[in-house]
């Protein structure tokens, strides 16, 4: 399915190219990297690549390609999960206890990454964002993620999963202007193996969030009727 770009994007041509402001990346009081700012996914949002999936689970992401992903949730205004993410940008903010992630796009959906020593709750009902408890190891943020329903896509094409999928991220802020992201996704219901990918982004030092309603700009929902 392709998605349709409504609302405000980046006016400084940053979208999808690499016009990143240059300089050491900043850090926090206690020494912890800043991880702080808004940040252009570029074409890396669609990143995935092959997921090893089993016979059910592949038989699932082919019959959505062959409808032409007309049921994806985010599609139809629903929040895409983790680890996907729209074009749109995402703006984190850093606390020694607590980051925040708010994204742009999709449904305006928002994610908490506990640094507060926190374990994940017990009997955790199964979320469309899943439940986020994160650590650090050295200069990266470490991010541990289950208790996921089983409604949202790994990406447009229909990639599926189970309650079972664990996502672990480690977030790296190498200099100023970018932000890299490796991303292991486990399932051992819907997935043969694990599988890792990575992300980049670009720091957009003079951008802001904007509003997004997905219900008002979502269009062409009528069109998504498939084969």
């Amino acid at each position: 399915m392709g998605l349709i770009l409504q609302g405000p994007l980046p006016q400084n041509g940053n979208l999808g190219n690499d016009k990143a402001p240059t300089g050491p990346a900043p850090h926090m009081p206690d020494g912890k990297v800043d991880l702080s700012g808004v940040w252009d996914p570029g074409f890396s949002f669609a990143t995935l690549g092959q997921v090893p999936l089993q016979p059910w689970a592949d038989a699932i992401y082919k019959e959505r390609r062959a409808n032409l992903s007309k049921d994806d949730p985010e599609g139809h205004c629903l929040p895409a999960g983790v680890p996907r993410i729209s074009p749109f940008p995402q703006k984190f903010v850093q606390t020694p206890t607590l980051v925040v992630i708010l994204d742009e796009g999709n449904v305006h959906s928002y994610r908490q990454l506990f640094l507060d020593g926190r374990g994940h709750p017990k009997n955790l009902e199964p979320l469309w964002m899943g439940d986020s408890i994160a650590k650090w190891d050295g200069d990266s943020l470490v991010v541990d993620t289950i208790g996921f329903n089983d409604k949202t896509w790994l990406n447009g094409q229909g990639v599926p999963h189970s309650e079972e999928l664990r996502v672990t991220e480690r977030y790296r802020r190498p200099d100023l202007g970018h932000l890299q992201v490796e991303i292991t996704l486990e399932d051992p219901k819907a997935f043969t193996k694990s599988h890792t990918f990575n992300r980049t982004f670009t720091l957009l030092p003079n951008w802001e969030i904007h509003e997004y309603v997905c219900n008002e700009f979502n269009v062409d929902a009528e069109h998504l009727v498939g084969k």
